[in-house]
């Protein structure tokens, strides 16, 4: 019943996203990031004719950050048309890492509601101007880079100052399907992630978070999240989650006195729990790396293991998790990170799992 009002709404916003294609930053634009929203499909077509490097964000960030589209060689105007498509996205995309050295040189993000000002409101979730901040904080953006937003003349409109916050997206570009608008917004727009506004809950929705806390407390910058007490604010602090994740994960991992010992128990494959044990693979490990600085590395990020095999001159080790989901949120933590210059190659260990479990026989 509702088909012709999608058709026009979308008609609508095609026709404004064609405008995107007459602004010279876009002309410029090598590398531009466009959110997955069914709105802004012309948008990502656009930068796909145009042959630029296109960025999408992954659904709220479960997965990562952003992945790359990758048409295939030769991709027809059809092809590519399927490739701005939510379904593309999933088709033709490859997942873009914290150490990629992307630069992005254009953001387009949707809007509820947007200011001539510049100034924006999104649908509520903070998801926009998390992404944004986080792209500063991976060096993926500059000060200057410029924000535009797509939506419906309707959707212009002003907006009390005071509903903003310090951590909201501002907009340089507003297209509508009748008129372009250079804000020349006054407004900064975030400078980084504010961890004082991100809460835990958050931190556990968005496993690349804790990544990118673990990453800025090593540059000693304060990561303390809006949910902590501000006593807890110092070098104390990192103990009482560890206390908390163990008392959680009642057997132990590994033997305070002998770092490199595991528990048997947990890795033997005759083992009851070895029937539903995930295994994840982390290689790439710096030669001069410490058992020690990978485990407070997954202390950090909440990722800590059943049983852990350490294997530093192969340049590798094994994680094993009792479940199937705390295997996959660490993969999720672990996928971009570098330690000791290094950025860790991290996969589900299936033909890995029985070499390695082999080798802690031999070993004991």
């Amino acid at each position: 019943p509702q088909r012709n009002a999608r058709f026009l709404t979308l008609e609508g916003s095609l026709q404004a996203c064609c405008s995107l294609r007459e602004l010279e930053v876009f002309s410029r634009a090598r590398e531009v990031k466009v959110d997955p929203d069914k709105p802004l499909e012309g948008a990502r077509l656009a930068a796909l004719q145009a042959r630029k490097t296109l960025l999408v964000p992954t659904p709220r960030l479960r997965t990562g950050l952003f992945n790359r589209i990758v048409p295939p060689p030769g991709a027809t105007k059809e092809v590519l048309r399927r490739c701005a498509t939510s379904q593309g996205v999933r088709d033709f995309s490859v997942p873009v890492g914290l150490d990629s050295k992307a630069q992005v040189d254009l953001v387009v993000v949707g809007s509820v509601a947007v200011s001539e000002k510049g100034w924006r409101i999104g649908k509520g979730e903070g998801y926009a101007d998390m992404e944004y901040a986080m792209m500063v904080s991976m060096g993926a953006v500059q000060e200057d880079t410029p924000v535009v937003t797509i939506v419906h003349d309707c959707q212009v409109l002003d907006i009390a100052e005071e509903l903003l916050g310090d951590h909201d997206l501002t907009v340089d570009y507003i297209l509508t399907p009748t008129r372009t608008i250079q804000t020349h917004c006054k407004r900064p727009k975030p400078r980084g992630i504010m961890w004082h506004k991100v809460s835990s809950e958050m931190l556990g929705k968005i496993p690349i978070l804790k990544t990118l806390r673990w990453r800025e407390k090593q540059a000693g910058k304060d990561v303390t999240l809006q949910d902590e007490h501000p006593a807890l604010a110092d070098t104390s602090r990192a103990a009482i989650p560890d206390r908390e994740v163990m008392a959680a994960n009642p057997q132990p991992w590994s033997d305070p006195v002998n770092p490199k010992s595991v528990n048997p128990k947990s890795v033997n494959p005759k083992s009851e729990a070895s029937d539903t044990t995930t295994t994840v693979y982390v290689g790439n490990l710096p030669g001069s790396l410490r058992v020690s600085q990978l485990k407070s590395a997954l202390r950090e990020l909440q990722v800590l293991p059943a049983a852990l095999k350490w294997q530093g001159a192969q340049h590798r080790a094994f994680l094993d998790y009792r479940d199937q989901g705390a295997a996959h949120r660490a993969l999720s933590s672990l996928q971009g990170l570098s330690l000791g210059g290094n950025a860790l190659r991290v996969e589900l260990a299936k033909s890995h799992r029985d070499k390695g479990q082999g080798e802690i026989n031999t070993h004991k």
